[in-house]
């Protein structure tokens, strides 16, 4: 009787060790998005566009081209990409301190302009790279390095809820957020990140889906608790939903 392989490596993701930390959600969205990509069949078209942050090191995993930004600077160089060579399929990997601070005038008018690309955006509440300090999607009352007495809204605002922000964009045509803590979540989102494609090569417009993910190393917390924290926690404030899909998005039965 012949094997049937029922589980594999995407053919768009490198076979190297990545430098995440244990229980991190990052390693969870490359595959998603290599998955994606093979099933789509655009690996030899795909660019994606590496930011400072976490995911700094990106390239080092995905096996299409790949291209570093300056920090919040990833739109920008995807939007010249995909203007002088509209075949391609661009997105850009961010997290919140490359997207909702240095690069937030960025996204915006991108997506204000409805241009073609789809923008992959990790939200774990905190900057990780750098140590653990006050991100702009910090929750209220959340230590953090710079916060150790939790964030005060008072001094430093409320957090940034990107979703809702980019919804308002007339140039955006699908926006949603997901995260990756259950098996259920990660076919949900995996469904996502492949209806933003789909968006990009039918040339709808600026694509967005929002993972809602953990950062266990510098919240302090065991993977699993770290997890159960962003479902008690995180979730509430930033609600897993559908918060932008043009009628033509419907219409196609992309979404």
């Amino acid at each position: 009787m012949a094997e049937k392989i029922v589980f594999q490596r995407p053919e768009a993701l490198r076979d190297v060790v990545t430098h995440y930390c244990p229980g991190c959600i990052h390693g969870i969205v490359h595959r998603l998005i290599a998955e994606v990509v093979d099933e789509l069949g655009i690996r030899e078209r795909m660019v994606g566009i590496a930011p400072v942050g976490c995911s700094v090191l990106a390239y080092n995993y995905f096996n299409f081209d790949m291209a570093e930004a300056a920090h919040g600077r990833a739109p920008a160089m995807a939007t010249g990409l995909k203007r002088t060579q509209p075949d391609l399929v661009l997105f850009t990997y961010q997290g919140d301190g490359d997207l909702a601070a240095i690069g937030t005038a960025e996204v915006i008018h991108s997506a204000m302009r409805g241009e073609n690309i789809t923008t992959i955006f990790i939200n774990n509440a905190i900057y990780g790279m750098t140590g653990g300090q006050m991100a702009p999607t910090t929750l209220p009352g959340q230590v953090t390095t710079s916060t150790p007495f939790g964030r005060d809204v008072q001094l430093a605002g409320y957090p940034v809820k990107v979703c809702e922000l980019m919804r308002e964009a007339d140039g955006a045509a699908y926006v949603v957020r997901r995260t990756c803590n259950t098996p259920a979540n990660i076919a949900k989102a995996k469904r996502a990140l492949k209806t933003a494609f789909q968006v990009q090569l039918e040339g709808l417009g600026f694509s967005l889906v929002e993972i809602v993910s953990n950062c266990p190393t510098n919240w302090g917390l065991k993977p699993i608790e770290s997890l159960q924290w962003m479902e008690e926690k995180m979730l509430p404030y930033y609600p897993l939903g559908d918060y932008k899909i043009k009628d033509e998005v419907k219409e196609l039965g992309l979404a």
